[in-house]
């Protein structure tokens, strides 16, 4: 755990979340400021910077992580299936968009409602 880390604080129950998920390795929750209707962060409870700092040791952790990502979303509320589905997104470092320095993976989702619309009459 890295004290000065918003996450690790998450993490660490010092600052709430609305948990979505949580195991030994993970913890899931909703993001504060949503950029999908369905957006929720997987955070590994271990401090890790980025993916640029692991390596292949980490294979392990790092296949559960993702491999959550489909429960992760049907627990948000992600429709499944080919009309359904989610994003996954893990931003790394300043010029990729990472702006918490603790590994973390949005899953993202919902229906997009500007898709959904009918055609006006004609």
């Amino acid at each position: 755990m890295s004290d000065n880390c918003l996450f690790c604080k998450i993490i660490e129950g010092i600052i709430p979340c609305t948990k979505v998920y949580e195991d030994d390795d993970f913890l899931a929750f909703n993001d504060i400021n949503p950029a999908a209707p369905v957006h929720i962060l997987v955070v590994p409870k271990r401090h890790v910077h980025s993916l640029q700092t692991i390596s292949a040791e980490d294979a392990a952790w790092l296949g559960k992580m993702l491999a959550l990502a489909p429960e992760i979303a049907r627990l948000g509320g992600c429709r499944p299936g080919h009309e359904g589905g989610f994003r996954v997104v893990i931003n790394n470092g300043l010029d990729g968009g990472q702006e918490i320095n603790h590994l973390h993976m949005h899953v993202l989702g919902g229906e997009r409602p500007w898709q959904n619309r009918a055609a006006p009459a004609a």
